[in-house]
């Protein structure tokens, strides 16, 4: 893989006063490949999850509800990296509910949010946790106050250093602004899915950082294989390794968070962010469809 200019910087300052890698890691494979199974080896996992740090990862997404069976990505964090690096940020998510079975239950109300807060916690081994997001369903408009006043409430005891948004609408970030500050904002954005560009643009007009998941997606579509595949033989890159790049290169405050069961789509998906596009490589790719 080739680069064509000096890098930028790589690390982005979370929330203020957290350095992290600008290319994460999202945990959400770890259990399973899919939500609905079946689980991964654990092994296999553990070794996917230590050789993102060992690449210089120290962003790491998680939930309480990405488990599959008795394998859980919380646990597996626990087991691998715990004694935690002094400079490891842990951000999860809470928001869905999610029963033992594996069924999914109505959005969490304030209550079961903070004891998901809790959940994470114990799961995690940690006395306090660096970023949470809420992650916010078609019905918020009406109780997204309330439930986000729950996590600022638990920011306040000092359980919670930094907040965020997930899936969030310039119209909901402002109105969770006004109750306490918003670090972090995960949406799903892409190449082939630039959902809310506003949003984005929100949050590069406030330094916030933008965590885009799914960003290797194409949600079903048919790819086109011009110019992306021309582009990524120029480069000696994979298709996955552009499309981050490129949205790497939609605004200095975009943290991907690429998960995979593999270690060596772990290595190739770290390895993007060394991946510079040129200016004709970002306008052909612009000129997709999204």
């Amino acid at each position: 893989m080739t680069t064509t200019r000096e890098n930028p910087p790589s690390a982005f300052l979370l929330g203020g006063d957290l350095p992290v890698s600008r290319m994460g890691f999202g945990a959400m494979r770890l259990p399973a490949r899919e939500i609905a199974g079946p689980a991964n080896d654990p092994e296999t996992s553990a070794a996917v999850l230590r050789r993102a740090v060992e690449l210089g990862v120290n962003h790491i997404d998680t939930a309480w509800f990405y488990f599959h069976e008795g394998l859980s990505a919380n646990g597996l964090i626990r087991r691998v990296l715990r004694p935690y690096a002094e400079d490891l940020v842990l951000a999860a998510k809470v928001g869905p509910v999610r029963h033992p079975d594996g069924s999914w239950g109505a959005p969490a109300g304030p209550r079961e949010l903070v004891a998901g807060v809790h959940r994470t916690l114990r799961e995690l081994g940690r006395d306090r946790l660096d970023l949470v997001y809420l992650r916010l369903h078609e019905d918020d408009d009406a109780t997204s106050a309330e439930r986000f006043g729950a996590l600022a409430a638990l920011r306040e005891e000092g359980l919670i250093r930094h907040l965020g948004l997930s899936n969030t609408t310039t119209g909901l970030l402002a109105g969770a602004q006004r109750i306490a500050p918003v670090a972090a904002v995960q949406n799903m954005y892409g190449l082939f899915h630039r959902r809310n560009p506003d949003v984005l643009d929100a949050c590069t007009e406030q330094g916030i950082a933008f965590v885009p998941f799914f960003s290797l997606e194409s949600l079903g579509r048919q790819e086109p294989s011009e110019p992306l595949a021309r582009i990524a033989a120029r480069h000696e890159a994979t298709a996955a390794q552009v499309k981050l790049a490129w949205t790497m290169a939609r605004s200095p405050v975009v943290l991907p968070i690429p998960g995979t069961s593999s270690v060596a789509h772990v290595e190739d998906n770290i390895a993007a962010a060394d991946l510079l596009l040129d200016p004709e490589d970002l306008a052909a790719l612009d000129a997709l469809p999204g």
